[in-house]
């Protein structure tokens, strides 16, 4: 079965075509980062117009790249929660009309869903593997999500206050870096000295929670008090040392404490090199199978709406048109005991 994903929760327009749940035939992003950077942050009205603008083009574009015409699309799978109303709608529209246009079935995917679904793109052994335990990490979301299988998903940790990657971008803003800020703070930290400055560790030593806004108030404080004496990159390098540390630290403690052994990381912050260098090692001297997607992957995409969808479809069948668009919606979990 042909998959036709379609992604616009936030500042990208995206349309994929994913087969069987697995195989990637296109997954193309229109990126509207130069058109907000100006802003210095993501502008709803701008991205919710930017959607209409550049969605045909998109969608013209997956389907020749995939090989793909509409008549071989068997499932329709679009986001429509959370994320930004005005660009959902955009989405969610263009998926309906095509649903009607070539009736075919649809399905509504949570978006944290298909960040979730992004690591069975790269590793399409995943489905024999449940449990998993993943870390969702992304601009605004951080949560340990025990997976044991479609639809079955215990929360064993989030954040009490700002997701990592909301410290990635409000870190930058205090450093005076351009938007997109996380991305920004991680090269300028390249070249910097992670040990310089002693930045805390919110919450590292209790639980699978996760607080990243006392870093936040750390950092201000002492870029008051150093007034330029220490090297940027050094204080980059030092804060996104701080960050990378307490993700590392608490998707061990959540692998040891359920003994499962593997698991995935995803989300836009899954991308950070640094981040990808420490799990990896973590995963080696904890005897885990890792799974962290490609840098692609990881950003918001439609591949991974497509491939969530695929099983979603397969597991509790279409979705009536009737279903809305929701600015927040938290991802559906049971108690795990």
């Amino acid at each position: 079965m042909k998959v036709l994903g379609i992604e616009t929760s936030c500042d990208e327009t995206s349309v994929a075509v994913v087969e069987s749940g697995a195989r990637v035939r296109s997954n193309i992003v229109a990126s509207q980062v130069d058109l907000h950077a100006r802003y210095g942050g993501i502008v709803p009205e701008v991205a919710s117009r930017h959607h209409v603008e550049r969605f045909i083009p998109v969608l013209r574009e997956a389907l020749a790249i995939g090989e793909t015409t509409l008549d071989e699309v068997g499932l329709i799978a679009v986001t429509n929660r959370p994320g930004l109303l005005g660009a959902l709608l955009v989405g969610v529209s263009a998926a309906k009309a095509l649903t009607m246009a070539l009736n075919r079935p649809i399905v509504a995917v949570h978006h944290l869903e298909g960040h979730l679904y992004s690591a069975f793109l790269a590793d399409c052994t995943l489905h024999e593997r449940h449990p998993i335990v993943a870390l969702i990490v992304s601009g605004g979301h951080t949560q340990l999500v025990w997976m044991e299988g479609y639809g079955r998903y215990a929360l064993l940790g989030a954040t009490r206050d700002d997701a990592a990657g909301e410290a990635f971008d409000k870190g930058a803003r205090l450093l005076g870096l351009p938007y997109p800020g996380g991305p920004n703070l991680s090269k300028l930290a390249e070249s910097g000295d992670p040990d310089r400055v002693p930045f805390p560790r919110g919450m590292i030593s209790e639980g699978l929670d996760f607080s990243f806004s006392g870093l936040k108030t750390a950092l201000r404080t002492f870029l008051e008090k150093d007034r330029g004496a220490t090297p940027l990159a050094d204080i980059a390098a030092s804060y996104e040392a701080a960050i990378v540390d307490v993700l590392v630290t608490k998707l061990r403690r959540a692998l040891q404490a359920t003994r499962v052994n593997t698991a995935c990381v995803v989300g836009g912050v899954a991308a950070n090199r640094l981040l990808q260098r420490r799990m990896k090692a973590m995963a080696v001297e904890e005897g885990v199978h890792l799974v962290m997607p490609d840098p692609m992957l990881c950003t918001d995409n439609a591949a991974m709406i497509a491939a969530a969808g695929y099983w979603r479809y397969h597991t509790c069948g279409p979705d009536a048109l009737s279903f809305d668009t929701l600015a927040t919606a938290p991802l559906a979990t049971f108690q795990l005991t």
